[in-house]
């Protein structure tokens, strides 16, 4: 593995599906609470189910966590959930763009939408990182990630309730770190 320094971040965004809720739960309740990076996540929820998620994440992290309007600028120290049952893009003025159209991978939100766009905007100044879920959504994503210099990181799939979406990443793609849901945790807080 090639180990690539991350020189000015600008944002961390993270992915994931199934079984991801207990590992982002973990990752935000172990943040430093001065971390002074926006964290942006695109997870595979049910798009009938529209309360649960964000307050359970708000009860664990340190870090205020909201569910943005379209239009929302991204602010440092800030937790991003895509909303259920809306695709969530990063425009290039660091603004937060909602979407209904069609599902892709068969997800609304879809992690490929929010990892692609956020390549193209910060570019080699992010961190996008891939946890545990069931489908190959995010894989497409996470190469442009790594096409545009970001730092990628994926899950552990050893420690993975399901791995098929670090695998998709890895059949892609060598990623900058592959780490267990402790081990993203103590880079986060080391950044």
């Amino acid at each position: 593995m090639h180990q690539k320094k991350i020189s000015s971040c600008k944002a961390v965004v993270i992915g994931g599906s199934a079984g991801s809720f207990s590992v982002v739960s973990k990752i935000l309740s172990h943040i430093q609470a001065d971390f002074k990076y926006p964290i942006i996540i695109s997870m595979h929820r049910l798009k009938h189910l529209r309360t649960g998620l964000l307050e359970g994440l708000q009860i664990k992290s340190k870090l205020p966590v909201i569910e943005p309007f379209d239009k929302d600028r991204i602010e440092p120290g800030n937790v991003y959930l895509a909303p259920s049952n809306y695709h969530m893009f990063i425009e290039i003025d660091a603004s937060i763009s909602l979407s209904t159209e069609d599902v892709l991978n068969h997800s609304r939100p879809s992690i490929d939408y929010t990892f692609s766009s956020a390549a193209t905007v910060f570019r080699d100044k992010m961190v996008g990182i891939m946890l545990t879920g069931a489908n190959k959504d995010g894989a497409a994503g996470m190469k442009q990630v790594y096409d545009k210099n970001g730092y990628t990181i994926v899950q552990d799939p050893a420690t993975c309730d399901m791995e098929t979406m670090p695998k998709a990443v890895l059949q892609l793609f060598t990623p900058d770190q592959i780490l267990s849901p402790q081990g993203i945790i103590d880079f986060l807080n080391n950044l």
